[in-house]
C-alpha cells in the first residue's frame, strides 16, 4: 500500500523506506516554534536535560506574539525569559518588538517553512504551515524543549482524510468559508489524529492566503496536521519568500485514506460558525438578526494581505456602526506596511476602526478586545469556546473577513451583498 504526503515526509526524516498509519517512529526536525507564552516552560523543562545546549541555533524559533507589546508585568517576564535565552543560545531567529509578527503569518513570510519540511510548534496552529506541503504541527511546551535539544521528535504516523476539492468559489467565500464549512461536516473531532490532505482542480482557485487559513483551522476538526500538494502557485511563494531549498512530496496513487470527501467551491456560501464550537456552522441567509458588539479582523487566520484587502473593499467609503468596535490586526509589520502603502489603513480609521500593531491579544482573551458578560463579538480567528475572548457569558462568531467587515458596518452578521455589494 501506498503512502500519503504527510507519511512520506515523515518517513524521509525518520530516514525509513516506508512507514504505516498507527506506527512509533522519531523523526529529525528542520525547525522547532515557540511563542512567549508557551516558550518558557519549554525553557524551564530544558533544565532537566544533562545539556542546555540547543541542537542548532539556526532552527529554532521564538516569536513574540500573544501579549506584545506587554500587556503586563508577567507577560513581560515571559518575554525577558525568551529574550535571555535566545541571546545565550545565539538564536537566530528571535522575533521581538518592532520585528515580530502572529508566529504563523510571520515563519513562511521570512522563508522559515518549505515544502517538505518537518516542524513542531509550541502551538495548536502550527499546522498552517500544510499550506507550503510541509508537516508541520502543534505540540506541548515539553515536545519543545526535547525538540530544541535533540532535534527530535518522536509521532505516531497519523493516518488520512483526504479532501478533493472541485470547482471555483463564488463571490466573498473565501478559504475561512471551506474550512468551516469542511469543520461543519465533519466535527471538531472528525479528523482526531488524522492527517487532513487537500487535493483536487479546485486547488488552482485558491489563493495561498486560502491555503494557509484552510490549514490553520485543520486542528479545529481535530486534526493532526493540513496539507496541500505543491503547486506552481506555492513554488512561487516559495522562491519570493525563501532561499532554501525544498523536496516536493507526492501522495502515492494507491495511498489508503480513511474517507474521502468531494466538496464542489462553487456551491459553498459564506459561512459563520456560532457559539460555543467551530462545528456549529450556518450559512449566510440561514438565520436571522444577531446583533454584535465588536468585530475583529486579524489573527493567524485571517491577518493575511488578502484579508486586510477584502475588508478594506467592504469597509470603504462606509462606517462602522454605532456602538459596535472594530478592531483590524494586519499579522505582520510586512502586512501592516504593504496595508499602509495601499491605502488600506486609512480606508479602516476612516471608517471608524482601529488599526493595531501585530499580535494573536483578542483571538485568546488576551487583551486588545475583551468581551464583557453579554457581548458578542464577529470574528475572523480560529476558536469560540466558552469565555474563549472574554467573560464566560459573552459569545464569538467565526467568519471570514468579508462577513466581519460587512457586520462591522451594518451592525448585525452581514453578508457584503446587505451593502449592494
Amino acid at each position: 500500500m501506498g503512502m500519503t504526503m504527510t507519511q512520506k515526509i515523515l518517513a524521509a526524516h525518520a530516514g525509513l523506506s516506508d512507514v504505516k498509519a498507527g506506527q512509533l517512529i522519531e523523526a529529525d526536525l528542520d525547525l522547532v516554534l515557540g511563542n512567549d507564552i508557551t516558550s518558557p516552560v519549554a525553557i524551564n523543562e530544558m533544565k532537566k536535560f544533562d545539556t542546555e545546549t540547543v541542537f542548532d541555533k539556526d532552527k529554532i524559533a521564538l516569536v513574540m506574539d500573544h501579549f506584545i507589546p506587554n500587556k503586563d508585568i508577567k507577560s513581560a517576564e515571559n518575554c525577558k525569559c525568551c529574550r535571555d535565552f535566545a541571546c545565550r543560545h545565539e538564536i537566530s531567529n528571535y522575533f521581538d518588538v518592532g520585528q515580530m509578527g502572529i508566529e504563523h503569518a510571520l515563519l513562511p513570510e521570512k522563508g522559515l517553512v518549505v515544502a517538505g519540511d518537518a516542524v513542531i510548534g509550541a502551538d495548536s496552529h502550527t499546522c498552517t504551515y500544510g499550506a507550503l506541503g510541509a508537516f508541520s504541527t502543534g505540540v506541548g511546551s515539553t515536545d519543545m524543549a526535547a525538540g530544541m535539544v535533540t532535534g527530535k521528535a518522536w509521532f505516531k504516523v497519523p493516518s488520512a482524510l483526504k479532501f478533493e476539492l472541485v470547482g471555483k468559489p463564488g463571490g466573498w467565500v473565501s478559504g475561512k468559508d471551506v474550512i468551516l464549512h469542511i469543520i461543519g461536516m465533519i466535527g471538531v473531532d472528525g479528523a482526531l489524529y488524522k492527517s487532513m490532505e487537500f487535493t483536487g482542480e479546485g486547488i488552482k482557485n485558491l489563493t495561498m492566503d486560502d491555503r494557509f487559513t484552510i490549514c490553520n483551522m485543520a486542528i479545529e476538526a481535530g486534526g493532526k496536521n493540513g496539507i496541500f500538494p505543491v503547486d506552481d502557485l506555492a513554488v512561487q511563494y516559495m522562491k519570493e519568500h525563501s532561499k532554501r531549498e525544498f523536496t516536493v512530496y507526492e501522495a502515492d496513487s494507491d495511498a489508503e485514506y480513511d474517507k474521502v470527501y468531494t466538496i464542489d467551491l462553487s456551491e459553498l456560501k459564506p459561512t459563520v460558525a456560532f457559539p460555543h464550537l467551530p462545528e456549529n456552522t450556518k450559512t449566510i441567509g440561514s438565520f436571522g438578526d444577531i446583533m454584535v458588539d465588536q468585530s475583529v479582523i486579524g489573527s493567524c487566520t485571517n491577518g493575511r494581505i488578502d484579508d486586510m484587502r477584502i475588508a478594506a473593499k467592504v469597509m470603504k467609503g462606509r462606517k462602522v456602526a454605532k456602538n459596535v468596535r472594530c478592531i483590524v490586526i494586519p499579522a505582520t509589520q510586512e502586512i501592516y506596511l504593504q496595508a499602509m502603502r495601499e491605502g488600506l489603513l486609512e480606508i479602516f480609521i476612516e471608517a471608524g476602526a482601529i488599526v493595531s500593531t501585530p499580535t494573536c491579544g483578542p483571538c485568546l482573551g488576551g487583551y486588545m478586545g475583551i468581551l464583557a458578560a453579554g457581548e458578542r463579538c464577529i470574528s475572523t480567528t480560529n476558536r469560540n469556546f466558552v469565555g474563549r475572548m472574554g467573560h464566560v457569558d459573552s459569545e464569538v462568531y467565526l467568519a471570514s473577513p468579508a462577513i466581519a467587515a460587512a457586520s462591522a458596518i451594518t451592525g448585525k452578521i452581514s453578508a457584503p451583498e446587505e451593502l449592494g455589494l
